[in-house]
């Protein structure tokens, strides 16, 4: 549902159907509601109306007119009084509270957070969507040193002003190649925690080929998550992430991640796969995953040049669309039968949500969030290096391309004219900003096909918030 704005349509409340719900999100405000029929239909002429400047009466009355042959006038009343209730309680058609405050926004002061860093430009793999391009990044193949490392994380508590927690993610190309200068950045992160009164969050993300016991003790001790790349099936997995002589990482890999995660006890991991051309029913995926005994689930669709034999093009959005809907109600059906798996992109939170300059930002690249090369170059993420015209600095000199920084920091979803007229901006906050550059040459851009994906994605997600809340009610009059 829209109203003109300045010459463009923007959406204040979003209308679906999915599974049986009738679902109304009021966008500004975040409320969700499950509504009937009625109250469905009505929505749209009450919102019209009111921004025609209508009174109560006036509203109600062109409410009554209009579905008079749908519905009878006790039930349009009743429905009517209902919205008038959220409308007052300010829980729909909720004023846009966030766009006045940009500018402020925009002024706020930044810290820096949390380092991804490169400690491998090598992999012991060759995925075929790499976007490091197995491992080197557009460069050369490199392993981070124990002096480069320290060096960062110095910058990294330098820059930290006064926050408390700070996360640190050991990545690739495949950090396990460099395994012991990472268990000694974690020693000396350790020892700088007291006498700079931090905390350090230590990640990890590894395609598994070197996990053995003593890794799987170290990271069970030290990592707070661990990020494990798998892609489903035997044959997508394989197809997708061979090893450099060709042959699949699929039977290495299970047992390992298996172990991984009966290890943490089914918490602090996710199994991370990306879904391509070549499986546009990822869904089995999810649950070929699930079936293996993985509680934690993240499979996302391949971000890929269009020439790309595997990259998802327009004309596969609505067989995607139609496979996140599925898998919806494949993940619900689970949890009913008490198998119940968490699937990252459907993790919603509907009521606290994430904090304001998350909303209006998202990850935070650019600003609090920076890569870290083996050769100790700083760049707003790991998406961004080996693009010269992004490199911001150094673990020496610090940043010294303010410029860069502050495009970043201006980098929201008011920026974007894609992204300020959704309905999904305070969910997935802008999107990717490597993904716009990327495709349309500039970060104030919008990725269109996966747009249209985590719109799909949001509005399973609250269905299945929906859905959960009725087992919840059904369980607790079973119970009583």
């Amino acid at each position: 549902m829209c109203v003109a704005r300045n010459g463009r349509m923007k959406e204040v409340v979003h209308q679906y159907k999915n599974n049986g719900y009738n679902i109304v999100l009021d966008v500004n405000s975040g409320s969700v509601h499950v509504v009937d029929d009625v109250v469905y239909d009505l929505i749209p002429l009450a919102e019209k109306a009111f921004e025609e400047g209508r009174s109560k009466e006036e509203v109600q009355n062109i409410c009554l007119e209009e579905l008079k042959d749908s519905y009878a006038s006790g039930d349009v009343k009743d429905a009517f009084s209902q919205i008038l209730e959220l409308k007052e309680a300010g829980m729909l058609f909720a004023p846009d509270i966030y766009e006045n405050y940009i500018i402020d926004f925009k002024k706020r002061e930044t810290v820096v957070k949390a380092l991804c860093l490169h400690i491998a430009h090598d992999c012991n793999l060759a995925c075929r969507y790499c976007f490091a391009e197995e491992g080197e990044y557009h460069g050369r193949r490199a392993l981070m040193s124990f002096e480069v490392g320290k060096k960062a994380l110095d910058f990294l508590v330098k820059n930290s002003g006064n926050r408390v927690n700070l996360e640190v993610d050991f990545f690739g190309g495949e950090p396990l190649m460099n395994w012991q200068v990472v268990k000694d950045l974690v020693a000396y992160g350790r020892s700088l925690e007291e006498p700079y009164h931090k905390k350090f969050r230590f990640t990890l993300t590894t395609n598994g080929i070197l996990l053995n016991d003593e890794i799987m003790e170290f990271a069970n001790k030290e990592m707070s998550n661990i990020v494990l790349s798998i892609d489903g099936r035997k044959e997508i997995n394989d197809l997708m992430r061979p090893h450099r002589g060709g042959q699949g990482s699929y039977d290495t890999i299970v047992p390992k991640f298996q172990k991984v995660a009966e290890s943490r006890g089914q918490m602090n991991y996710y199994v991370r796969g990306t879904f391509t051309r070549n499986n546009l029913d990822f869904a089995e995926d999810v649950a070929h995953l699930a079936d293996l005994g993985f509680q934690q689930i993240s499979v996302e669709p391949v971000v890929a040049e269009p020439a790309d034999d595997y990259a998802l093009r327009e004309e596969d959005l609505p067989a995607l669309l139609s496979e996140y809907d599925r898998l919806a109600v494949e993940l619900l059906k689970r949890r009913k039968e008490g198998k119940g798996v968490n699937f990252f992109h459907f993790m919603i939170d509907l009521e606290g949500g994430p904090c304001v300059a998350k909303r209006l930002s998202g990850c935070g690249s650019g600003t609090e969030y920076l890569a870290v090369t083996p050769w100790g170059d700083l760049y707003p993420c790991h998406q961004f290096v080996g693009k010269e015209e992004f490199l911001m600095g150094n673990v020496d000199e610090g940043i010294t391309r303010t410029d860069i920084r502050d495009e970043f920091k201006t980098c929201n979803v008011y920026a974007k004219e894609k992204c300020r007229n959704c309905f999904a901006k305070f969910y997935c906050s802008g999107g990717c900003a490597a993904n716009s550059y990327n495709f349309h040459g500039h970060i104030n851009d919008a990725y269109d096909l996966g747009c249209e994906l985590q719109r799909k994605r949001i509005e399973c997600a609250i269905m299945i918030k929906a859905a959960l809340a009725d087992l919840e009610g059904e369980e607790s009059d079973e119970e009583e």
